[in-house]
């Protein structure tokens, strides 16, 4: 018999998400906090050792999502989802009392559990309402991952109001103390609120791994490293590219990262009403699509370039009478050239700020002067080069512009979270704590894996927007891929 929608039903949607919510705030804290503390002077960490701290909650969350889905299943999501909320809040605050890198490490692996309460939620939800409303309900609850924004929005602003706009930096030990009595707080009301359930259907924990056999979930797990993944990935990294490439403060890039996390969580319940209606094969092709047109315009590094123009040839042999930044006069003739500007190399790449800044530019902007380059009294043949063009090209990748595309891609992750989510469902309606537990495996690893491989390709190549490029090969695989997936049997038009 399918499961009936109740009064109770809302409530434990709710409450899951409330949950899911502050669990995913807590979890990407680490890329506010560690960048405040390192640009303020606190710790002298080195880009290595900030890496891994951004990483090590995002790790151990998305390792646990597997065991977590699987002891859902077994014991139920009550039970579950407020041990997760309890554990974490203890790392979480003893955070306030770390001193060294090893202890802020070893306390950010002990709080990244936080992440693994996604697979309790989803296996937690999907017992609540009928396969058919799966993508919707399951979108609704991926609305949780709005807490990224929420950390992005408040925690910036609230490092600066603790520390008294940097006068008292040691007060920064208050953020996690407010974050752990958050966790305790909303553990007891989801105690208080909810009722457990389990699957009916008993399983070894042989027969609970048997569909991790199957390609398709790993195909499923592919697509989300890349729109749950990329999603927490450009979460924290798109702080340190606002701050970098565009020069905003701290809280400013906040601002922006926000404007990216908060819609994703905000689309993700439209997008599994979605997946619900027309099937999630056809969303996530559309999803795929759409981040690819949008990675392409951002592939264009913001940058100055300097190039050879034309020059200026002597007509005929003479000596060189007088030479100024107008004109070269040899012999009788006089040679015009274009105001001179710019330095005297030859090519030359410089990324950095232009004079337009404020401006609000388009598309590449050309100028061109020319540069002598002999002498007075020095003798020329006919066809020497007497002066030297140089083509200078601005392109500003107006913040604004690339703002909009990251808000698009946003958005597209969001749904696109929430169809594979639906893919799940429909496959594996008996196994989704265990099959999205593994999946959220793979989305969460890409989450750790993005910028750590976004900063080598930085290190590596120079160019911020190499990260974007990488992201652009991935879902062109997936869309590869998902061309390639079988119909599901008896789906009708909505195919896997």
């Amino acid at each position: 018999m399918e499961q009936q929608v109740t009064a109770t039903s809302h409530r434990i949607l709710f409450l899951n998400t409330l949950a899911f919510m502050v669990c995913f705030a807590v979890w990407v804290i680490n890329g506010v906090l560690v960048t405040f503390l390192v640009n303020n002077g606190v710790f002298k960490w080195s880009p290595i050792e900030i890496g891994w701290l951004l990483g090590a909650p995002i790790l151990v969350g998305s390792v646990f999502r597997l065991p977590v889905g699987m002891l859902t299943d077994k014991f139920g999501g009550k039970w579950i989802m407020a041990s997760v909320l309890f554990f974490s809040a203890v790392p979480m605050f003893f955070l306030s009392q770390a001193h060294s890198f090893t202890s802020f490490l070893l306390l950010s692996l002990g709080f990244g559990i936080a992440g693994a309460s996604f697979s309790a939620g989803v296996a937690y939800t999907s017992l609540w309402y009928p396969t058919k409303n799966q993508g919707t309900v399951l979108g609704i609850f991926g609305a949780g991952t709005m807490g990224a924004a929420l950390t992005t929005l408040f925690a910036p602003s609230g490092l600066t109001m603790l520390t008294g706009n940097g006068t008292d930096l040691e007060a920064w030990r208050t953020l996690p103390k407010i974050c752990a009595a958050l966790l305790v707080i909303v553990g007891i009301i989801f105690l208080l609120g909810t009722q457990n359930k389990k699957p009916q259907e008993s399983k070894t924990i042989i027969q609970r791994l048997a569909p991790l056999k199957e390609i398709r979930v790993w195909r499923f797990g592919l697509y989300y490293s890349f729109v749950f993944g990329g999603f927490v990935a450009l979460s924290q990294w798109l702080i340190p590219y606002y701050v970098n490439v565009y020069s905003m403060s701290i809280v400013t890039a906040g601002f922006m990262a926000t404007a990216f996390s908060l819609p994703t969580g905000l689309i993700r319940a439209g997008g599994g009403w979605l997946a619900d209606k027309v099937g999630p094969r056809i969303v996530l092709l559309w999803v795929f699509g759409v981040c690819l047109v949008c990675l392409f315009f951002l592939f264009i590094p913001r940058m100055e370039i300097q190039a050879p123009g034309q020059g200026i040839m002597a007509s005929k042999p003479g000596i060189v009478s007088s030479v100024s930044d107008h004109e070269i006069i040899i012999t009788d003739d006089k040679y015009i050239l274009q105001t001179k500007s710019g330095d005297s190399s030859e090519v030359s790449i410089r990324f950095g700020i232009h004079q337009d800044e404020e401006s609000f530019l388009f598309l590449p902007t050309t100028t061109f002067h020319q540069e002598a380059i002999v002498k007075a009294g020095e003798k020329v043949g006919k066809g020497q080069l007497l002066a030297k063009g140089v083509t200078h090209i601005y392109f500003q990748a107006n913040k604004w512009i690339f703002s909009g595309l990251i808000f698009i891609i946003g958005m597209m992750m969001g749904i696109g979270g929430a169809a594979v989510f639906k893919h799940i469902s429909d496959f594996y309606p008996t196994s989704i704590g265990t099959v999205g537990g593994i999946v959220g495996v793979l989305g969460g690893l890409g989450g750790f894996i993005g910028p750590i491989l976004f900063g080598y390709l930085l290190n590596a190549t120079g160019v911020w927007t190499s990260s974007w490029m990488f992201l652009a090969a991935l879902v062109t695989i997936c869309i590869v891929l998902q061309r390639l997936a079988k119909p599901l049997a008896g789906e009708g038009p909505r195919l896997n």
